[in-house]
């Protein structure tokens, strides 16, 4: 996952490319536009002259947590949170914290063989010890099958509006395949988290809504 180009996270790009419009990547290629936004990320990361080959690949895997899940994480939790009234704290985003963790060897942060070991290890006096080392546990997990159906509804509802604005930049026929399919072609989870069907048609629906809003048409 560590050499894998683009964003490590992201595994299924080839099928997300393939439905983007042919006549909008004339000029440009989706994959090298996505591989160019996540080396200009890690070679913000900055390095010391004695790190080592793979203390470096952590270090750009950390600017590009950094800079692009953790905000879409940080955001989700913000908005989840606060639209039911409740004050979320998320302590170890302490940017003191953060800033001493990045220079944590990653032997040590995966103490034990395990991720988040030194945090474990020292969460032992405060925690159960099978509290402090079971497995990690994230959210937002998409595992439940309604809210697969919900966004499988919500998607093919779209794709039936007679000014669905996906069709500017997408295939058509490629959109109601992946209705019809359920999106099996994103079957897979990527990063371990979450579950790739339901979040694609997240993404398009969210997508649809957003070019919505700011009445976006494409020119050609």
């Amino acid at each position: 996952m560590l050499n894998r180009p683009g964003f490590p996270w992201a595994s299924a790009n080839s099928e997300r490319y393939s439905l983007i419009r042919g006549d909008l990547c004339r000029n440009i290629s989706p994959a090298d536009y996505v591989e160019n936004l996540a080396k200009q990320t890690a070679q913000k990361a900055p390095r010391l002259d004695t790190d080592t080959p793979e203390q470096i690949k952590m270090r750009e895997m950390f600017m590009l947590n950094f800079y692009w899940f953790m905000q879409t994480l940080l955001t989700r939790k913000d908005r989840c949170s606060m639209a039911h009234g409740l004050e979320v704290r998320v302590p170890f985003c302490d940017h003191r914290i953060a800033q001493y963790a990045y220079n944590i060897p990653p032997e040590i942060k995966f103490l034990g063989g395990r991720e988040k070991g030194v945090v474990r290890s020292a969460s032992e006096k405060a925690l159960p010890k099978d509290v402090a080392w079971r497995k990690k546990s994230p959210y937002p997990k998409t595992h439940n099958p309604d809210y697969t159906r919900l966004m499988l509804e919500k998607f093919g509802a779209l794709l039936k509006k007679p000014d669905c604005r996906l069709f500017e930049i997408m295939e058509r026929k490629k959109l109601f395949e992946l209705e019809e399919t359920e999106g099996r072609a994103f079957s897979k989870n990527w990063y371990g988290q979450l579950m790739a069907t339901p979040q694609m048609f997240a993404y398009m629906i969210q997508l649809e809504y957003w070019m919505e809003h700011y009445d976006v048409i494409m020119q050609r």
